[in-house]
């Protein structure tokens, strides 16, 4: 039995698309791209901060160890998919300054 791997909210999520946005100019597609990056990066530091509260409750008494080490989990994968997509940038970057025109 063949089954659909996208839920039905998903689609309708994108029947809502605009075709106009999906023709971006390359500086609204740079903006938005942008603008994405900073999203997932402010992401990651909210997970840090939120890792450092944590552990200032959990030296109080106010909050479960399992609370702590959740917490520092995700942010520590957060950081390491961060770490992994610069990478991969990088590597991107150097394999286009190789190309000869």
């Amino acid at each position: 039995m063949i089954t659909n791997a996208m839920p039905i909210n998903s689609v309708s999520a994108l029947s809502g698309l605009n075709p106009i946005q999906a023709k971006a100019t390359p500086a609204e597609a740079t903006e938005s791209f942008a603008s994405f990056l900073k999203s997932a990066l402010d992401g990651v530091a909210a997970q840090e901060q939120n890792v450092h509260k944590l552990n200032d409750q959990f030296l109080i008494g106010e909050v479960d160890e399992n609370q702590v080490l959740i917490a520092a989990t995700q942010a520590e994968l957060s950081l390491s998919l961060t770490g992994q997509v610069r990478n991969k940038v990088i590597e991107a970057y150097q394999e286009i300054m190789r190309m000869q025109v």
